[in-house]
């Protein structure tokens, strides 16, 4: 038996993929390469590079494979890009993930691990942020989230899907061997790093007027192992015949710009240095995460996730990149 994991060459897909196999998973991995990359993935994995809405090639794969689930992770996830080009998303997201789960349906699969986000509650107008909070996405990204997750919960009604939302917020730092990079970068830790690299000569803040302790916005920083964690458990709660349901996966407290910029200098010993920009379209000013309900019903709880330990794991992934290229 084996899980396909869409999405398996890009940053959180291939660490989840790592994960899975470390945890004597077989995976099968489907991506189509527009964002991820394919030496994310190890030459023992089988890997199959095309679109998650073909049904000839997901029919093909789970005739050469026998797959028991799926991880879903093969998304466009930038909140200002999809204000720009909302078609993409749409497209991308939302109907090449209603193809998919179509596709996967008519195969007989039945577990499905959905990697959402917290775009989908917007700004909320209380943190921290529980899965009962009203969902007012503030970006195409953010609706293309929620209404897959509409589809989730419409097709375990009539099909019998059995599902899990893993609601991320903010993915970070590294693992040994994978780590982030994006063509361009647009993620607050990486580009901190490549400021205190000196790859870029300062560090955009979009906006210093927030209604925050220091006027920058706040996020919840969830390391990329913690992340990939929650989807074996996600796993093994469906496995277990867990009821479909949504959680919030992150550490369970927010930092903000200035405070992430602030331990990067520590970490790295490098001075950074800031450059204070507009606000951009779609961003809230604090969104953090309580995730006491994925503690009880997953047994899953943060282990890396604290800020320094994220942007020493980055920073240290950051250096061996750049020497390997």
């Amino acid at each position: 038996m084996a899980i396909l994991v869409t999405g398996g060459a890009g940053y959180i897909g291939s660490i989840t993929v790592e994960h899975l196999r470390s945890h004597g998973e077989k995976v099968v991995v489907i991506d189509n390469l527009s964002r991820g990359h394919r030496a994310s993935v190890e030459e023992d994995v089988p890997f199959y590079q095309g679109d998650v809405g073909d049904a000839v090639l997901i029919e093909r794969i789970t005739q050469e494979h026998e797959i028991e689930s799926c991880v879903h992770f093969a998304a466009f996830a930038y909140v200002n890009e999809s204000v720009q080009e909302p078609r993409m998303y749409w497209e991308n997201n939302l109907v090449q993930g209603l193809n998919l789960l179509a596709a996967l349906l008519e195969t007989g699969l039945r577990r499905f691990v959905f990697s959402s986000s917290c775009a989908t509650y917007g700004d909320p107008d209380t943190v921290p942020v529980n899965e009962e909070t009203p969902q007012k996405p503030a970006s195409p990204y953010g609706w293309s989230k929620l209404l897959l997750e509409r589809a989730l919960v419409s097709y375990s009604l009539a099909y019998g899907l059995q599902f899990v939302g893993l609601r991320y917020f903010n993915a970070a730092g590294a693992t040994e061997t994978h780590g982030e990079h994006h063509d361009p970068e647009t993620h607050l830790i990486p580009n901190v790093l490549l400021a205190a690299s000196g790859k870029h000569s300062e560090i955009s803040v979009f906006g210093d007027d927030y209604a925050t302790p220091d006027g920058t916005t706040i996020r919840d920083y969830v390391h990329v192992s913690d992340l990939a964690a929650a989807h074996a458990s996600a796993l093994t709660y469906l496995r277990e015949n867990g009821r479909p349901d949504f959680f919030n996966v992150g550490s369970g407290r927010g930092y903000s710009v200035r405070e992430v910029i602030d331990c990067a200098r520590k970490v790295t010993g490098k001075e950074i240095h800031p450059r204070i920009q507009p606000r951009r379209p779609g961003d809230a000013a604090r969104l953090f995460a309580d995730i006491s309900k994925i503690r009880q019903s997953l047994r899953w709880s943060p282990r890396q996730s604290d800020l320094a330990t994220i942007v020493a794991s980055a920073w240290r992934w950051q250096g061996r990149h750049n020497e390997a290229k």
